[in-house]
């Protein structure tokens, strides 16, 4: 068990200098599917690192979940090696209400995320084993509680960089343009309280050009009612009026007037119902646990759908009403594709009109949190400036963030380019870096079928980056936000683009896909997607793909006060902010310039500076800005 890197100074941001035990994170974390009846497990737990293999022997201490134990704000400072465990303990007392009967409601115990494996105890019995460190799961809990204290466990392990798993930027050795690894519970975790019959998930399609609304909602039901299992036939019973409702029929939906929500939450009101509909017999239903999962489907049309985009946020919320149950999430109409202009060249377009695209990388990392923001504020914060400083757009790059973030950005009108998150073995740097800045000169590229240069010999590893893949997009797919998947960066990890590019365009048709960003592009996907640090700019196009620079600038300028590390990593120096800025709206006003040859838009490098890299727009602690508006 080693102690934090010694060599960083360690940075607060304004939002994490006194963190309130009590008070961490404390805002409803899915914000799609809301329901009332819930209960926030951040704060104080207890950990105990073990070696791999062993059982906990007693020696617990505290830490503040949800930050992870590598960061300051864990109040643990101790890095997770790759041969040891990390377990996690805490109780949550269970309460049943007048009446109340083991089979009149179910717990679920969520994690937003937790990094990379780990299995999940209630009183001493294991309830689930989850792999990958970005994507959310869930855990039944509902037979293994007991009236009063329960006992909550989470064995954690983490290999980092020394296997082929998910890691984004982490590295064991940080550096450059690699960071402090983390590792353990890194977003909220939280028990969900529901009826016995209850709304599982939801998703929603606004068409704005027809006005079609269709919704499509999974439920649980309590039991197996005869005759139910199987394929069920469409239902045609939905546009029945309310008053002649069967027995079969489904949940209700409620949609409220259309409005935009950048100063304050929505609130649920009768006055704003602009339409109510529900859907009839279940379009199929298959036995699941004790009960049935049901699939509902329901449509309306609306007229005059106000279209979302990053001047105009406007969004939509609705209620979906099943028996007991009551959720509440929203969606926004809007479309996102690549379609030829009237000359003929292919443009990124929102809503069917070409859209320019002002992106900013943004890594999502904090001196104190690392992987997770001290507060919901500190995410306002972030996109609130992005927009001021004249960004339409940010690509998360090489990490799935917290789901309120998209909220966020949902709300405040940013629009999202999100990767997939890299893995492989360790990469071959004087491959996929040097050799591959290289060969971009002259768009020369390389088959992603040789996997050993690409890192992806295990077949595992391939299979579980598939996986994640698709946890990815189900997890995140319903945010109105998000136009593009950036499904593999500068080669790291790569493997079967073509393949992974058709299933990620047939799971989610409604976004684009930048398929190769940076180099080795494959010819799939909709975008040819180049990174520009050095050399010249390899400007190419082949008539049916957008052209986009996925990632340019990276000028860098070190504040002493402000900065993490005296190390200094960047792409191109200033040794003020004045000229730093200069040089920088220089180079941005160049590549807008270059949209009447067919330029789609560019994601400069980057938000914030981190650890040694300090090519930020801001500082590492978002204290001083070193770019204004662009």
């Amino acid at each position: 068990m080693k102690k934090k890197n010694a060599e960083l100074k360690q940075l607060y941001t304004r939002w994490g200098k006194e963190p309130d035990p009590g008070s961490v994170l404390p805002e409803y974390p899915r914000p799609q599917l809301r329901r009332d009846t819930w209960y926030n497990l951040n704060g104080i737990w207890e950990y105990e690192i073990t070696e791999a293999g062993s059982r906990p022997k007693g020696k617990r201490e505290k830490i503040l979940v949800p930050f992870s134990p590598e960061s300051a704000l864990s109040g643990a400072g101790v890095q997770l090696l790759p041969e040891e465990w990390l377990w996690y303990h805490r109780t949550w007392r269970k309460e049943s209400g007048p009446g109340e009967s083991s089979c009149a409601c179910r717990y679920f115990l969520h994690f937003g995320a937790v990094d990379q494996c780990c299995a999940v105890y209630i009183n001493g019995k294991k309830a689930a084993v989850h792999r990958g460190g970005y994507t959310p799961f869930s855990v039944e809990m509902t037979e293994l509680l007991e009236d009063g204290d329960n006992r909550i466990a989470v064995c954690v392990r983490d290999v980092s960089d020394t296997s082929w798993y998910a890691r984004g930027k982490q590295k064991r050795k940080r550096g450059g343009m690699y960071y402090t690894a983390q590792s353990g519970i890194w977003q909220t975790v939280w028990i969900e309280k529901v009826p016995e019959s209850f709304v599982e998930s939801v998703s929603v399609k606004a068409d704005p050009d027809s006005g079609d609304i269709s919704f499509r909602a999974s439920v649980r039901a309590a039991a197996v009612r005869e005759g139910m299992q199987g394929n069920m036939p469409g239902n045609a019973a939905q546009k029945q009026k309310a008053g002649e409702r069967g027995a079969d029929a489904g949940p209700v939906v409620k949609i409220f007037a259309p409005d935009q929500y950048a100063e304050r939450e929505f609130t649920p009101g009768g006055k704003n119902v602009i339409a109510e509909f529900f859907a009839g017999a279940p379009e199929k239903a298959e036995k699941c646990g004790r009960g049935e999962r049901l699939t509902y489907s329901a449509s309306a049309k609306l007229p005059d759908l106000r279209a979302w985009s990053p001047e105009e946020p406007w969004l939509y919320y609705y209620q979906i009403i099943y028996e007991n149950d009551t959720v509440t999430g929203y969606f926004a109409a809007r479309t996102f594709s690549v379609e030829n202009d009237g000359a003929g060249t292919p443009r990124f377009c929102l809503n069917h009109r070409p859209y320019f695209l002002k992106g900013v990388l943004d890594q999502g990392y904090w001196p104190d949190g690392l992987y997770t923001a001290p507060s919901d504020e500190a995410f306002v914060f972030d996109i609130r400036e992005m927009k001021k400083t004249g960004f339409n757009m940010a690509r998360k790059h090489a990490k799935v963030e917290a789901d309120r973030w998209y909220y966020h950005c949902d709300r405040l009108g940013m629009i999202v380019w999100q990767d997939i998150v890299n893995g492989g073995t360790p990469y071959k740097d004087w491959f996929v870096t040097y050799l591959a800045t290289w060969l971009g000169r002259n768009g020369t590229t390389v088959s992603d079928s040789r996997r050993k240069l690409f890192s992806r010999e295990d077949a595992a590893g391939r299979i579980q980056f598939e996986k994640e893949m698709d946890e990815t997009v189900r997890a995140l797919k319903e945010h109105p936000c998000i136009a593009a998947w950036t499904l593999f960066n500068e080669g790291w990890g790569q493997f079967d683009t073509v393949r992974l590019t058709e299933k990620l365009k047939k799971e989610d048709p409604e976004r684009t896909v930048d398929s190769a960003s940076g180099w080795f592009d494959q010819g799939c996907g909709d975008y040819i997607s180049i990174h520009h640090y050095f050399f010249r700019l390899p400007w190419r196009t082949d008539g049916k793909r957008a052209v986009v620079l996925s990632e340019i600038g990276g000028y860098a300028m070190h504040d002493d006060a402000h900065s993490a590390c005296e190390n200094v990593y960047g792409y191109k120096m200033f040794e003020d902010a004045e000229s730093l800025g200069e040089n920088v709206r220089a180079l941005l006003r160049e590549r807008e310039q270059m949209e009447a040859q067919g330029l789609c838009g560019y994601v400069y490098t980057q938000w914030s500076d981190i650890e040694e890299e300090v090519n930020g727009i801001f500082t590492y602690d978002r204290e001083i800005r070193k770019i204004e508006n662009i």
